[in-house]
C-alpha cells in the first residue's frame, strides 16, 4: 500500500492566487511602501529629527483631548499630522501641523476620526 504524503508541507509552497495570505502584515506594508511614494519620507533622518522635535515640544504628552498620557518610551508615541497630508509635502513637513499622540489614541481614536471624515466626502 502506498504511503500518503501529508498535505501541510505542500500547502506552504502554494502561492496565493488572489492576493497575500491573511495576516501577512510585513508583505502588506512593503507593498504599500512601494505603491505610495511619500511613505518613504517617514524613513528619512529629516523625519526622525522633526518627530523628536515635536515629541520634546509636547513634553512627551499625548495631545488628544481627554488623554494627556505622559510616555517616556518614544516607541509608544506618534508624531501625528493634525491635518492629513495625503502626499502634500508642505503639510507633511510643517511642524505646526504635527502633534504628539500616544500610540493607543493614534491607532484607535485618530484613525477612526480620519476614516469617518474621509468616507463622508
Amino acid at each position: 500500500m502506498a504511503k500518503l504524503r501529508t498535505i501541510k508541507p505542500l500547502v506552504a509552497t502554494i502561492k496565493p492566487l488572489v492576493g497575500r495570505m491573511p495576516g501577512d502584515e510585513k508583505t502588506r506594508l512593503r507593498e504599500r511602501d512601494q505603491q505610495v511614494g511619500w511613505r518613504s519620507w517617514y524613513k528619512t533622518a529629516r523625519w526622525q529629527q522633526l518627530r523628536m522635535k515635536v515629541l520634546i515640544r509636547d513634553l512627551f504628552t499625548c495631545q488628544m483631548v481627554g488623554c494627556g498620557k505622559v510616555e517616556g518610551d518614544t516607541s509608544q508615541l506618534v508624531a501625528d499630522h493634525k491635518i492629513p497630508h495625503r502626499g502634500d509635502e508642505a503639510l507633511f513637513w510643517d511642524e505646526s501641523n504635527l502633534q504628539c499622540l500616544c500610540k493607543t489614541c493614534h491607532d484607535k481614536l485618530k484613525q477612526k476620526e480620519e476614516r469617518t471624515a474621509w468616507s463622508s466626502r
